[in-house]
């Protein structure tokens, strides 16, 4: 890498610090059509939220990756082993507590941890942005975010392609 390419990739690096990635995923997912758009590709199509979110951040900043960082490995391996199972069991949840407010208050809990748990990936996520080498600057002819995200995890489906039209319509540039 050249020496005006490290300059401008540490420069917008100093965005990302600026822009701390937990604010941005509260402000971008409370956007009309965003949480829908997220949830659908959670749920049909496995893609995770976090990390989805993550990558509409960098791409925010004009960053981008041009491999996958080695301990992104750690947090999807966190992701499955503590966030899926507490998000599984409020939603086996959800009937039951709607008849019984015991049950009602032990998923309010579930759902506190589960937020807890998705507030530590992002931060995991934010940290894994600021040391990880493969984080370059966008190409000028760069993909857009949807080619780009369609691509990552091999959408195809018409309703998918259409939910990250919507994060894409949705991601403000700076």
């Amino acid at each position: 890498m050249g020496d005006d390419s490290t300059v401008t990739t540490a420069s917008l690096r100093l965005g990302l610090s600026a822009d701390p990635l937990w604010d941005f995923a509260l402000a971008f997912y409370a956007r009309p059509g965003v949480e829908a758009a997220c949830l659908r590709l959670q749920d049909e199509a496995g893609v995770d939220v976090c990390e989805l979110l993550w990558l509409c951040w960098l791409y925010r900043h004009g960053l981008t990756l041009a491999e996958d960082p080695p301990g992104l490995a750690d947090v999807r391996r966190w992701q499955q082993e503590v966030t899926r199972p507490l998000r599984g069991l409020r939603r086996r949840l959800k009937a039951e507590a709607a008849h019984g407010s015991g049950v009602a208050e032990v998923r309010r809990r579930i759902q506190r941890a589960e937020l807890a748990a998705e507030r530590e990936t992002l931060e995991r996520l934010q940290s894994l942005a600021a040391q990880a080498v493969e984080l370059i600057p966008l190409p000028a002819a760069a993909p857009s975010l949807e080619i780009s995200l369609a691509s990552r995890w091999k959408l195809q489906k018409k309703a998918q392609l259409l939910a990250i039209q919507t994060l894409e319509y949705r991601l403000d540039p700076l």
